[in-house]
């Protein structure tokens, strides 16, 4: 088993490659345990020194996403489309309720609200106002 340390975004990541056959590895990020398909095939003779680089792009790449949720840090709002951060209507630590707008963004020259789908606490806001923000970006984390 081969084990690294990632920081994307500002977010820590433990991952640890578990092994890999074929196309296929079995990965550990931050206590959680994934199945990722690796772009190559790696040769069976080849897995051990050759598949752990291989495997940790793909294991980073879904971290992100999966991570968090599973660490219990919160529910993460992600941006439904790109655009441009218009306001942040919330404040870290306060309380929010389902259905209660948290951001607006603007695409195509439209206004979008971003709406949390859970009640709960701001844990943290990801954006500002003026951030371009890509379709899946965080805003804020509710727990």
């Amino acid at each position: 088993m081969k084990a690294y340390k990632f920081k994307i975004n500002g977010k820590e990541y433990n991952v640890a490659v578990n092994g890999i056959e074929g196309k296929n590895a079995d990965v550990t990020v931050n206590g959680v345990n994934y199945q990722v398909e690796l772009e190559n095939e790696v040769p069976a003779a080849a897995a051990a020194p050759v598949a752990a680089p291989a495997a940790a792009a793909p294991a980073a790449a879904a971290a992100p996403a999966a991570a968090p949720a599973a660490a219990g840090a919160g529910k993460i709002i992600e941006s439904p489309l790109p655009g441009v951060i218009i306001s942040v209507d919330v404040k870290e630590g306060q309380a929010v309720k389902r259905g209660q707008k948290v951001a607006v963004i603007e695409a195509m020259k439209m206004e979008n609200e971003i709406l949390s789908d859970v009640d709960g606490t701001i844990k943290a806001i990801h954006v500002k106002q003026g951030d371009s923000v890509l379709e899946g970006a965080d805003i804020v984390t509710v727990g």
